[in-house]
């Protein structure tokens, strides 16, 4: 049943079925804007390499996108950020801590079993 022609992926046919209800004078200007962008997306990324080659050349830093520590972005919490701790609580030495410590929530120990 193969017909030896590849499938085209969801993306192109829902585009070409959303150009088959277009009239013919929008599906052109529509293609053209659509090649435009792709090409123009060509020309940035061609461009902003170019900045980063000259920049290095030069012994200057590229210009970079900005880093979490800029408290931008939808990571940047704000004001509703935890506090910082200077210092983490230290544990007495001997005492077990994790996960797995129970604490007051441990059940009694009987009387014949061996402590952790």
């Amino acid at each position: 049943m193969s017909t030896g022609v590849p499938i085209a992926s969801g993306k192109s046919e829902i585009f070409e079925i959303v150009l088959q209800f277009m009239p013919d004078w929008i599906q052109i200007p529509v293609l053209i804007l659509v090649v435009l962008l792709v090409v123009g997306s060509w020309v940035f990324k061609g461009k902003r390499k170019l900045d980063q080659r000259r920049a290095r050349r030069q012994g200057q830093a590229p210009v970079m996108a900005p880093q979490p520590a800029q408290a931008r972005g939808a990571d940047f919490l704000g004001p509703y950020a935890p506090q910082q701790q200077s210092q983490p609580p230290q544990q007495p030495a001997g005492q077990p801590s994790g996960a797995d410590f129970l604490g007051s929530y441990a059940p009694p120990r009987g009387q014949g079993e061996p402590s952790v």
